[in-house]
């Protein structure tokens, strides 16, 4: 019964939220709900919606923020982190888009634009680029950063998976060396597992080859949960 109330309770509060909490997405130009303050007022029970975590989100959090208290963050500022991401990579290939239901950024670089074909060397054209995603990532701290590697299926499925590995190695590097805190990024390489498109037509398997920055942004909310889950 007490289980139930707590859910009720936390329901009629996301739903009052929604109703009275709305700002304009600078994106759309749309009424949205303010995801500033869905954090601030209940972040314990939102937390949960944020999608996965390299390693897990509790000890980075811990690990990112050195033990102080994050501000707000989440809600009109990520929405703008989104449009100036998109403005700085327009015509570029990159693709910017909103994931985990409205909770994170991913940035999709693509294989012809970030390295050549089998190689895990940065195009040094691209570097300019990803300087401007580490600019973002350095004016919005309050977030984790996931670095995905991905490729098609020519080749071996082992040579893939560390191909996708060290192009992903490759990308997180760059941005610590760019001045983005290192605690905050963590990489994977998924080889030939997670496709996008399917194989064998040539024409759009190369899709398949990318890197992906996944942007995870957190409040003060899952700061203190984090801290608390750690004491």
């Amino acid at each position: 019964m007490k289980k139930s109330r707590i859910l009720t309770a936390s329901l009629a509060a996301v739903s009052l939220m929604t109703v009275s909490a709305c700002v304009t997405d600078p994106n759309t130009g749309e009424k949205k709900v303010s995801r500033t303050v869905l954090g601030g007022a209940g972040g314990a029970v939102l937390g949960g919606l944020l999608g996965g975590v390299i390693g897990g989100k509790t000890g980075r959090i811990v690990g990112a923020v050195g033990g102080a208290a994050a501000g707000g963050y989440v809600g009109y500022k990520m929405d703008q982190q989104i449009k100036e991401l998109k403005e700085q990579t327009a015509g570029s290939g990159v693709d910017v888009s909103e994931v985990d239901g409205g909770d994170a950024i991913l940035v999709n670089l693509p294989d012809g634009v970030t390295f050549a074909t089998g190689s895990y060397t940065i195009s040094p054209g691209f570097r300019d680029l990803l300087d401007r995603v580490a600019a973002s990532l350095k004016q919005y701290p309050n977030s984790l950063v996931d670095v995905y590697g991905h490729t098609d299926t020519v080749g071996s499925a082992s040579s893939n998976q560390r191909l996708s590995e060290q192009r992903a190695q490759a990308v997180a590097n760059y941005l610590i060396s760019q001045g983005v805190s290192s605690s905050r990024i963590r990489w994977m390489g998924f080889g030939e597992t997670q496709l996008k498109v399917a194989t064998g037509d040539g024409v759009n398997e190369p899709l398949n080859r990318r890197v992906e920055i996944k942007i995870i942004p957190f409040d003060q909310n899952d700061v203190a949960a984090a801290q608390a889950a750690q004491n």
